[in-house]
C-alpha cells in the first residue's frame, strides 16, 4: 500500500510533537530533581558515602580539694577490624570468638560491617593477656589499638561517692553519672567518603575534628580525712560485726563534705561482682531510721531559741515522765534526780527533753524540726537521697510530742542530721551540703565553674547557737560523750542509741548507735557523724560510735593544722564508770636528781643515763598524759652556763 506524502508528513509531525513533549517532560523532571530536590538528594548521597572514624575524648579526672587524683584514666587494649583487609572472614570470626567469649555469628557480623573500621564484639578494653594472644594469631585485618578506661587508684575508697562508668566511659552511678556531661568531653572524628564496599572514594576529602577532653572535677573531699573515715569504718566492721556502718565529715560553716563512706562497700572497677543493692545505696544519704538522742540537739536548740528553757534552771528526774497516762522512761531507770537543764543535756535525760518539747508545744517544735531541714531532701549533689519521715501534725498527740522530743518516732537520714546539727552550731545557718567544688579545663587548668556555699535559711540566733555549742562541749567533757574527749582540743557532741524498727515494730535487741561530734567547740571546723547498725556488742553510742568520732576528729584536726589549747571545759573523771584521770607533765629539765626524787616521787619515772641533773624529758612539760603512763627523764652533767 502506497503512503502519501501528506500521511508521512503527518506522522513525522506527530512523532516530533511527542518527542518535544517527552523531551520537555524529561528536561522539566531533570530540572526539578537538580534544582528543587538536588540539595536533599545530595544530602542523602553524602550520608550513604560518608564514613566517620571516631576518637574518644579522655574523661575528666576527679580530684580532692587539694588536687590529689581520686579517679583518673589508664590505657587499655581494644580490638578493631578493617573489613577490606580480612582474607578469611569466617575463620577469623571463629578464632576471635573463642578468645573473646562471644558467639561466632555475632563476631562475624561485627567484623564484616561495611565500615572502614569496626569494633570487634567483646573486644573493648580487654586484658593485656588477651590482647597478646590475639596479636599472636596474626590475623589479617585485626588490629589491637590503645583505648582508655576509668581507674580508681584507691580501690574501694569513697566508692559510693564516685560511682562508676560503663564500657563506653559513660557515667552510670554516683558523681560519675551526676556530672557526666562535664566529665565525658566531646568525641572527635575523621570524616571521609567511601563506596558500598568501604573503599575510600578517589578525589574525596577528609575532615578531622579533634576530641575535646572532659573537664577535671575538684571535690570538697579531703582525701586524708576520707582515709581516716575509711580506717574507722573498717575497724568497726571487724570489731562489732554490724549489718552496716556509715560516716560523714563536713565543714559545718559551708556545707562542704570533707569525707563520706559506708560499709559494706564495693570496687568501682569490679561493680558487676557485687549485688546491686550494695553499689546503688549510698547509705549516708539513702538510709532512714530513728535517730535517737542525736535528735535532742534540735529540741534543745528550739527550746533555747524560744526562751522556754535555761541551762542553769533546775529539773528533777525520777527516771520517767507521765504523758497522757503513758510512762516515758529515761535510759537510766532509777533517774538522775535533781539536775540542771545543762545536766539534762549532759546525761541525755529523756524526761528533761520531753519537758522541753511540752513547753514548745507541737506546733513550734515541728516548725523548728522542718526549719532544720527534716522531712525534706537537703539537695546534696548525689543520687538517691531520701526524704525521711515525720509525724503528720494532725496526728501528733501528747505522747508523739514527747517521743519526738528525744528522737523516737521520726525517721531521718544521716545527711539531714549533719545539716541540722551544722545549723545548730555554726551560728544558726542551715547550709546546703555539696560535694562538687569546681571544674577546671583539663589542658589549661583554668577554673570554668565553681559551687559556692548556699545558705538555705537562718534557723536560730547566733546567741542560741553559742549556748548549744557550750552544752554539747559539756556533754563530751562531763556527760555521756566522754569517749570522744580529746586532750588539748575543745570537742562537742551527742550520743545516739535508737531501737531498730522493722515492719512498723521495734525489734528487740537490735539498735542503731551513733555519735555526732565537732571541734573546736567554740569555732567548729569539722563535724563528724558515725553510725553503727546492729553491732554485736553492748549497744550504746557513747561506747561504740564516740571513740570512732574521736579518732577521726583527732587525726583530722592535726591534719588541718588546728593548734591545741587549754581553755576548754575540763574533763570530769568518774572512776565508778571506768574513767581514767589525766595529769599534766611537770617541768623537770634543769632539776637535780635529788630535787626530782623529793618533789615528784609519786610520778612513774623511768631514769635513763648517768649524771646529776635532768637534761631532757619525755613527754615534754605541759603535755597531759593518762594517769599511770611512764615519764622518762634523761640525766647528764649540769651545763656550766
Amino acid at each position: 500500500m502506497r503512503v502519501s506524502n501528506v500521511t508521512v508528513r503527518r506522522r513525522i509531525f506527530v512523532a516530533l510533537v511527542i518527542g518535544i513533549v517527552l523531551y520537555t517532560a524529561l528536561i522539566t523532571r531533570l530540572g526539578y530533581v537538580q534544582l528543587v530536590k538536588g540539595p536533599e538528594l545530595q544530602e542523602k548521597a553524602l550520608k550513604l558515602w560518608n564514613r566517620d572514624i571516631k576518637y574518644e575524648p579522655k574523661r575528666g579526672r576527679i580530684l580532692d580539694r587539694n588536687g590529689k587524683e581520686l579517679v583518673t584514666n589508664i590505657s587499655v587494649p581494644s580490638v578493631v577490624a578493617i573489613p577490606v583487609q580480612i582474607k578469611d572472614p569466617h575463620g577469623t570470626a571463629k578464632q576471635l570468638a573463642v578468645l573473646l567469649g562471644q558467639p561466632e555469628d555475632v563476631v562475624y557480623k561485627g567484623i564484616m560491617k561495611k565500615e572502614r573500621i569496626n569494633r570487634v564484639p567483646g573486644g573493648r578494653k580487654i586484658s593485656e593477656e588477651k590482647a597478646r594472644q590475639i596479636q599472636e594469631l596474626n590475623l589479617p585485618g585485626i588490629v589491637v589499638v590503645e583505648d582508655s578506661k576509668r581507674f580508681y587508684p584507691n580501690g574501694t575508697m569513697a566508692a559510693h561517692l564516685f560511682g562508676f562508668t560503663g564500657i563506653d566511659n559513660q557515667g552510670l552511678t554516683g558523681l560519675e553519672r551526676i556530672y557526666d556531661q562535664f566529665l565525658q568531653g566531646k568525641e572527635g572524628y575523621v570524616s571521609y567518603l567511601a563506596d558500598a564496599t568501604g573503599q575510600t572514594m578517589p578525589g574525596g576529602s577528609e575532615e578531622y575534628v579533634a576530641p575535646v577532653d572532659g573537664m577535671d572535677m575538684y571535690l570538697t573531699i579531703d582525701s586524708q580525712i576520707q582515709s581516716f573515715i575509711e580506717r574507722e569504718l573498717d575497724e568497726a566492721m571487724v570489731a562489732y560485726q554490724p549489718d552496716d556502718v556509715l560516716a560523714i565529715a563536713m565543714n559545718p560553716k559551708t556545707g562542704e563534705i570533707l569525707g563520706m563512706g559506708s560499709r559494706p562497700t564495693y570496687h568501682p572497677e569490679k561493680y558487676r561482682d557485687y549485688p546491686s543493692e550494695i553499689y546503688n545505696r549510698n547509705l549516708p544519704i539513702w538510709k532512714t531510721y530513728e535517730p535517737g538522742s542525736t535528735f535532742k540537739i534540735v529540741t534543745l536548740a528550739a527550746a533555747l531559741n524560744e526562751g522556754e528553757v535555761k541551762l542553769d534552771e533546775s529539773f528533777f528526774d525520777p527516771g520517767y515522765i507521765m504523758v497522757a497516762g503513758k510512762r516515758l522512761r529515761c535510759w537510766k531507770r532509777q533517774g538522775h534526780g535533781q539536775e540542771t537543764m545543762l545536766e539534762v543535756v549532759e546525761n541525755s535525760c529523756n524526761p528533761g527533753f520531753v519537758t522541753m518539747g511540752q513547753r514548745l508545744q507541737k506546733e513550734r517544735l515541728f516548725e523548728y524540726i522542718k526549719k532544720f531541714g527534716f522531712g525534706q531532701k537537703t539537695g546534696i549533689d548525689l543520687i538517691g537521697e531520701e526524704n525521711g519521715l515525720l509525724f503528720n501534725l494532725n496526728r501528733v498527740g501528747p505522747v508523739e510530742l514527747g517521743t519526738t522530743s528525744f528522737g523516737q518516732g521520726v525517721s531521718v537520714t544521716p545527711i539531714q542530721q549533719m545539716a541540722a546539727v551544722s545549723a545548730a552550731i555554726n551560728g544558726g545557718k542551715l547550709m546546703k551540703p555539696f560535694v562538687a567544688k569546681e571544674w577546671r579545663d583539663s589542658v589549661t587548668h583554668d577554673i570554668v565553674g565553681r559551687t559556692l556555699p548556699t545558705e538555705v535559711r537562718q534557723v536560730i540566733t547566733p546567741e542560741t547557737s553559742e549556748k548549744v555549742r557550750y552544752a554539747l562541749e559539756s556533754v563530751v567533757a562531763r556527760g555521756t560523750g566522754k569517749n570522744a574527749y580529746i586532750e588539748g582540743y575543745r570537742v562537742g557532741g551527742k550520743t545516739g542509741t535508737a531501737q531498730k524498727v522493722r515492719d512498723g515494730r521495734y525489734v528487740n535487741g537490735e539498735y542503731i548507735v551513733s555519735f555526732i561530734g565537732f571541734a573546736p567547740a567554740d569555732d567548729p571546723q569539722i563535724l563528724v557523724y558515725f553510725a553503727v547498725d546492729n553491732p554485736k556488742a553492748l549497744a550504746f553510742g557513747g561506747l561504740i560510735a564516740a571513740p570512732s568520732v574521736k579518732n577521726i576528729l583527732e587525726s583530722s584536726l592535726q591534719h588541718l593544722g588546728v593548734p591545741k589549747r587549754k581553755d576548754g571545759i575540763e574533763r570530769e573523771v568518774n572512776r565508778a564508770l571506768g574513767d581514767k584521770n589525766y595529769l599534766e607533765v611537770p617541768q623537770m629539765v634543769g632539776l637535780s636528781l635529788r630535787e626530782v626524787a623529793t618533789t615528784y616521787d609519786q610520778l612513774p619515772l623511768v631514769v635513763e643515763g648517768k649524771g646529776s641533773h635532768v637534761i631532757q624529758q619525755s613527754p615534754a612539760a605541759g603535755v597531759k598524759i593518762e594517769e599511770g603512763s611512764k615519764i622518762r627523764i634523761y640525766l647528764g652533767d649540769k651545763s656550766s652556763d
